[in-house]
């Protein structure tokens, strides 16, 4: 976590620090990145999943090294450059767009920056609620298992954070403008299959990452 050093003043640890910087990059392009719908096989997910599953991983890395306290505080502070970076995107949607600017890039900007209200709420609810289930979830499998099974507690906390992430966007974005049982399923399974495949071992990488770069520091 932190470290005294000689002068008396506290530093964060080099894992911390970019662990941090990591997770507020992937807290601000994963909802650019979910305006896209990408095929994985037979399965359909919106892409910002990739940027949500390494928040999950990030997040979890740092539970593992400096503890959930820290972890959350990590998540916490993951919205302040997502509520900023909303706030820029509704100033700049609402600046009028230079003349010289092909109407045709306009009208693409627009449309993917400017999600309504439903889908922004929707967003953040799931974004804190699911982040921090993840962490509650993996730090409790940890006071149980101890440090084994790292590979284990990840999956089970990131399946279950993101049916809860899938649940909540869903729900409050689209429910009464469509019928979304069946986007509700598809997406559900997508991000548990991802979960199970991916999460496991980006997060020992991630892991074994922050033990190189703090293994010097004392």
């Amino acid at each position: 976590m932190e470290h005294d050093t000689a002068s008396g003043t506290r530093a964060l640890s080099p894992s911390l620090f970019a662990f941090a910087l990591f997770y507020g990059g992937m807290v601000c392009i994963a909802g650019v990145l979910g305006n896209k719908q990408v095929a994985l096989g037979p399965l359909a997910v919106e892409a910002g999943i990739f940027a949500f599953l390494l928040l999950v991983v990030t997040s979890s890395t740092v539970a593992e090294l400096h503890g959930r306290a820290v972890a959350n505080r990590l998540v916490l502070w993951g919205f302040v450059p997502l509520l900023i970076s909303a706030g820029l995107a509704v100033l700049v949607l609402a600046l009028p767009a230079s003349p010289k600017m092909e109407p045709e890039r306009l009208v693409a900007f627009e449309t993917i920056m400017g999600s309504n209200l439903r889908i922004w709420l929707g967003g953040l609810i799931a974004y804190g609620t699911s982040q921090a289930l993840n962490v509650t979830i993996f730090s409790a499998l940890k006071g149980r298992e101890g440090a084994r099974l790292l590979w284990f507690r990840s999956a089970v906390a990131s399946v279950l954070s993101q049916v809860v992430d899938t649940l909540i966007f869903v729900t409050v974005a689209f429910y009464g403008v469509f019928p979304i049982g069946t986007l509700l399923a598809g997406q559900m399974l997508a991000k548990v299959v991802l979960s199970i495949v991916f999460v496991p071992p980006l997060i020992l990488m991630f892991v074994r990452l922050g033990r190189k770069l703090d293994r010097n520091v004392t």
